[in-house]
């Protein structure tokens, strides 16, 4: 007990990397201070020691929609639900979340309808702590990605104030004095992991009898397993492996936007997946980059090496994770784990540009040359073309490659063997006029579905479960935010050749009929001939096209030519889904409910928003209530 007195335990919780980057920065601020510190994912640490610590800091994400990160599920229980009261001396938190909305590369931006989820993961720790008698020794700090400076912007005043305030009733954390502070290169010493170089001999004899796809999955779990902890362990080894089979666009060539339709089959085990469910790809990134950065770092890309975490005086990192011993190329491990910015430069201009853009002053200044401009790894080496730095620190340094999460958009009722995604192809331009392109819907796009590419994936269940067919449904999904809704319309098709189903309203809204109408024919065919979208089943499809007239027309206006069916809807207990890539949409398309609510029943407006409030809470956290409408945000996405 007297040895965890004087350390300081940081817990966090991350789904992209982000939380562990804030943890990071604040053992290494911690370190400077000459305290000792300890690190730990929270899927790597027993919640029932929490009583025995004496100093705790948080640092937790919200993913998705408000969601845990998956590094923290495996724990949920245990850190929510203790079944004993624990009583913690000083408990700090701290939350890197973006908001739910954030866009990301990858993925389309989330409803900002649900506000009320902004960085949820965080202050429902913080209040079961405090709960459970927990002390905090300073106010939370939330940071905010939508900030000019990031969530830095908070971090900074936050990680001032905690070193004050932990110096005054902590100061055994800090044996030298509060004013003692070690220079970033006196700190630096040696990075935190250890490349070890083999010889050609220590290769796996296995890999000559592999097939193609169990060849690429032991590459794949080798080079995750070794990538210093940045990738969450049961992620290392894809759940499985795909092919393209069809690519095609579903917008005109012509048009501003390139959204796609693709197609894959399972080439390995196939995994049984639900509508709505969520599939993870981790994208191929290009060889000539990976060449160049290797070029660029002056290092062997056939090399054999092994990646270990090295321990450190003063910290502990997460050292459970399974590293593998087998040798791996080194071409090998950069492209399937390095996302393709420095620290160290000899010239003297260039060193001081850098160690202005780690100060507090430099910060604004560091967040447009890198984060708006979206600057490559390789664009950094090249500004600044003195930077000389061995191997171990860019393992450490650089950002790891992540998996990207696209809604499924298919129904495995209809489609057994395959699993189909709708794309947005991102692309963008930056202040500076530079023309970026989002790694994994660019990669997707150029694949030939005749090369047979294989294509690891991870299957993650949705947010919400699947309606059941005798649920009604009203769903809103203009753009992209169609594509889970695609699955549910295939699912309920197959389902009425066997049962009878509930009815469903479907708004779709997108620019213009003849450039961007996705899955135009798809939903045509549903809501004729007795479809599950007809108005013969109860049904209807109804699409706007905000610019194919002088008024623009989005999907809020045409649910208010559907009020009354809409109505009916909800008092037959209907479930809402909504999805879309826009941040106005959504509170526009609550609003036009609040006046449906209102004009079809009588009541008050006040009483609508109330009504509907009550029933986002009684879906979510109560069981389904058939007089109760239920509201459902599904992932989507870009």
């Amino acid at each position: 007990m007297e040895m965890k007195s004087k350390t300081l335990l940081i817990l966090y919780a991350t789904q992209t990397g982000n939380a562990l980057d804030v943890a990071e920065r604040i053992a290494r601020e911690a370190e400077r201070r000459a305290c000792t510190v300890v690190i730990r994912s929270t899927d790597d640490y027993d919640a029932n020691s929490l009583p025995a610590e004496d100093t705790v800091i948080f640092v937790v994400s919200t993913t998705g929609q408000g969601d845990t990160p998956d590094s923290m599920k495996a724990r949920l229980t245990l850190f929510f639900s203790f079944k004993y009261p624990i009583f913690v001396p000083s408990i700090l938190e701290v939350s890197s979340a973006k908001k739910s909305w954030q866009p990301l590369v990858g993925r389309n931006s989330l409803c900002s309808v649900w506000i009320r989820r902004f960085r949820f993961v965080a202050k429902k720790l913080d209040k079961r702590l405090s709960d459970l008698g927990a002390t905090a020794v300073v106010e939370r700090g939330l940071g905010d990605d939508q900030h000019p400076s990031g969530y830095e912007a908070a971090l900074d005043p936050w990680l001032s104030s905690l070193w004050i305030r932990l110096n005054e009733i902590k100061p055994h954390f800090f044996p030298k004095g509060p004013d003692f502070l070690v220079s970033n290169e006196e700190l630096i010493g040696l990075p935190k992991v250890q490349v070890t170089y083999h010889n050609v001999d220590d290769m796996d004899s296995r890999v000559s009898t592999a097939t193609d796809f169990k060849y690429l999955q032991m590459q794949i779990v080798r080079a995750r397993s070794m990538s210093s902890g940045k990738v969450p362990h049961e992620k290392s080894k894809p759940d499985a492996f795909l092919k393209m089979v069809k690519n095609f666009p579903l917008t005109r060539a012509s048009h501003e936007k390139d959204v796609r339709h693709f197609e894959f089959e399972f080439v390995s085990q196939v995994i049984k997946y639900e509508v709505g469910d969520v599939l993870e790809v981790l994208p191929s990134q290009s060889p000539a980059a990976v060449d160049s950065f290797i070029q660029r770092c002056n290092l062997n890309p056939e090399s054999l090496i092994t990646v270990h975490p090295r321990e450190m005086e003063n910290r502990h990192i997460d050292n459970n994770v399974n590293t593998l011993d087998v040798p791996i190329k080194l071409r090998t491990f950069v492209e399937l784990t390095m996302d393709v910015m420095s620290f160290f430069a000899t010239a003297e201009h260039e060193k001081e540009r850098l160690q202005y853009f780690a100060s507090p002053e430099g910060r604004d200044d560091l967040y447009q040359y890198n984060q708006k401009e979206r600057r490559t790894v390789l664009e950094v080496l090249e500004d600044f073309p003195s930077v000389q730095m061995p191997f171990e620190w860019f393992v450490q340094l650089v950002p790891p490659l992540k998996n990207r999460a696209f809604s499924i958009s298919s129904s495995p009722l209809a489609h057994p063997t395959q699993v189909h995604l709708t794309v947005d192809v991102v692309s963008w331009t930056t202040p500076f006029k530079r023309k970026r392109q989002g790694l994994c819907s660019t990669w997707l796009a150029s694949l030939d579905p005749e090369q047979s590419i294989y294509i690891p994936v991870w299957f993650h269940k949705g947010l919400l479960p699947p309606p059941p067919p005798s649920l009604p449904l009203i769903v809103i999904g203009p753009g992209t935010g169609c594509a889970p809704f695609r699955g549910f319309v295939e699912e309920r098709a197959v389902q009425s050749q066997s049962s009878t189903i509930a009815p469903t309203l479907l708004f779709f809204g997108c620019r213009n009929e003849n450039n961007d109408f996705l899955y135009r024919d798809f939903w045509l065919s549903h809501s004729e001939n007795d479809g599950v979208l007809s108005e013969a089943k109860g049904g209807g499809f109804y699409a706007a096209f905000s610019r194919d007239q002088p008024q623009k027309v989005y999907v809020q206006h045409k649910m208010q030519e559907q009020s009354e069916r809409i109505w009916n809807l909800l008092c037959e207990g209907a479930a809402i889904y909504v999805a879309g890539s826009s941040t106005k949409m959504p509170s526009d398309v609550m609003v036009a409910f609040e006046e449906i609510i209102s004009k079809e029943s009588g009541a008050p407006r006040e009483s609508a928003v109330r009504w509907l409030r009550c029933a986002k809470f009684v879906g979510r956290e109560q069981k389904i209530s058939r007089i109760v409408p239920l509201l459902r945000f599904p992932v989507w996405n870009s």
